[in-house]
């Protein structure tokens, strides 16, 4: 059985305020409309992950809110490769995919550690799709991943 995983490091945030606890950062308004060309790339593809999980903090919730809806998970901001990957570890069986919106050097660390990227760096905005040829998602494992498409949306 195949899965995906589509990793996506949330849209450029604002540093208007720089009083502002880093996990209340809003997005910039390059940020909102990387978000929304990241969210129509999704649509153009018709691509509908199971499972759309997202870090509390503002700038992610604010990259979600252009996609859709998902689910809060407190434990994704800040989260190291090793704790992104033990959520995914944790995942039901029964959804083949997920969507995982949060930050680096987390999801950069984790992209890599599936497959190698087409660049150095995974910048704001930034969807890597991987597809996965594992049975359980505890069987998820570094460098038994594919990456099947990537994409940042300077490029859209």
């Amino acid at each position: 059985m195949s899965r995906t995983v589509y990793l996506l490091r949330h849209a450029k945030s604002s540093w208007e305020h720089p009083a502002l606890a880093d996990i209340d950062r809003p997005l910039a308004p390059r940020g909102r409309k990387a978000a929304k060309k990241i969210a129509r790339y999704l649509r153009d593809r018709d691509t509908r992950p199971a499972l759309v999980l997202c870090s509390p903090a503002a700038r992610a919730r604010g990259t979600l809110a252009a996609i859709g809806e998902g689910e809060i998970r407190p434990e994704l901001y800040g989260a190291s490769a090793d704790e992104l990957l033990e959520v995914i570890r944790g995942l039901p069986d029964a959804s083949g995919s997920v969507l995982l919106i949060g930050h680096n050097p987390g999801m950069e660390d984790l992209a890599a550690a599936f497959a190698p990227l087409p660049g150095e760096k995974f910048p704001t905005g930034a969807l890597a799709t991987f597809a996965l040829d594992c049975e359980r998602w505890a069987d998820v494992a570094p460098g038994k991943a594919e990456l099947v498409d990537y994409v940042v949306p300077r490029e859209l």
